[in-house]
């Protein structure tokens, strides 16, 4: 299957430790007794299912902040269904097609395109890293340094991984004369084991991930 990075909701205004502490909780598979006090209050103690609900259901989705156009709201994801809907082959009726994807993100028109990386997995959404990628990069950065991404993170974390792979990259750019491939956005037309392909990887991943840590959102790492 190899390594695909999902990047994970943030918390809403107020949630925020909360939103620390469910994910410390689940991540662990340790949900802890109900003190007294809360016992005397009649207070049961949550399921693991219970505590995942509660954690979504006080997410702002990454799409809200690559600022992805969503069908049903905005004029351009509207045009963007509409097309896809005219390429069908057996339409069903467009009524129906719209309220089948109202609410649906399309990522490709995503106005924060550093959260988009060229990097992506069949059966993913667009704004997933496929991080399988970067262990090809191991003999550019060390094997420490490339096997990090296979940890899930939060915020902090994720901006702090990101930074250290670009100043990684930055060093490795200055010593070959690559740092145009800092900017660019799609990869390389060069072939997989050579300097050009990795950097890129490794510079596409540290602008995703500082995106995404800066921007209040951590990562699942699916593998």
């Amino acid at each position: 299957m190899g390594l695909d990075m999902r990047p994970m909701g943030k918390p809403k205004q107020g949630f925020e430790k909360r939103f620390k502490e469910i994910f410390k909780m689940v991540e662990s598979n340790n949900i802890p007794e109900l003190s007294f006090i809360d016992k005397i209050l009649g207070k049961k103690k949550p399921t693991k299912d219970e505590l995942i609900q509660e954690w979504f259901e006080n997410q702002i989705p990454t799409y809200e902040t690559i600022k992805a156009p969503m069908v049903g709201r905005d004029k351009e994801a509207e045009e963007w269904i509409i097309k896809r809907y005219e390429e069908l082959e057996n339409k069903p009726p467009l009524e129906e097609f719209l309220k089948e994807h109202n609410g649906f993100y399309v990522i490709p028109l995503a106005k924060e395109q550093d959260g988009v990386p060229c990097y992506i997995s069949f059966g993913q959404d667009e704004n997933v890293f496929r991080g399988q990628f970067l262990a090809e990069c191991e003999d550019l950065i060390g094997e420490d340094l490339v096997n990090e991404a296979w940890g899930t993170k939060l915020a902090e974390d994720t901006l702090d991984y990101g930074n250290r792979l670009m100043s990684a990259a930055d060093v490795i750019a200055k010593e070959n004369n690559l740092e145009y491939l800092k900017d660019q956005k799609n990869a390389p037309e060069t072939d997989e084991d050579q300097i050009e392909s990795k950097l890129h990887i490794i510079f596409s991943l540290a602008k995703w991930l500082i995106f995404y840590g800066k921007n209040g959102h951590g990562y699942e790492a699916d593998f």
